[in-house]
């Protein structure tokens, strides 16, 4: 994922089911939105913003560690966890932070905006990407 960082959010008995557990995520996600947007930088006459982008997504990944003696890696892998790394792209390409997909987004009613389908590389299928009514969209980077 290069940069990118992988959050995984159990749900169980302990943590909650899976509408607790989506409210909580995009709670996080909206808190790191606005901490993101507080930083920023000087580069020449301008001020630069960080840019990031959190994809949202439900399913089941497969985790543990990957690997040997010398080199031990713990690691997810799965669909669900390609798909939430090709939203991330969706998300840069479209100029948002948050986006979901379209299980995340049936399951917690955060006030999305529906933002079109789009092809997934590695999926047979478009997937139906949401972004929050709260965020209108930035250039994206190039």
């Amino acid at each position: 994922m290069g940069d990118g960082l992988l959050a995984v959010f159990p749900v169980d008995e302990y943590l909650g089911d899976e509408a607790q557990v989506c409210s909580r995520v995009l709670d996080a996600a909206r808190a790191s939105r606005a901490g993101v947007e507080a930083l920023q930088f000087p580069n020449g006459d301008a001020v630069e913003r960080f840019r990031f982008g959190v994809a949202l997504h439900l399913g089941r990944v497969l985790y543990g560690n990957i690997g040997g003696g010398n080199r031990l890696d713990f690691t997810c892998i799965g669909p669900a966890v390609n798909l939430a790394a090709r939203l991330e792209k969706i998300a840069g390409r479209l100029g948002r932070t948050v986006v979901a997909s379209e299980r995340f987004a049936g399951i917690h009613d955060g006030g999305w905006s529906d933002l079109g389908e789009f092809p997934i590389a590695g999926f047979s299928k478009a997937e139906r990407v949401y972004g929050l009514f709260d965020e209108a969209p930035v250039a994206a980077a190039s």
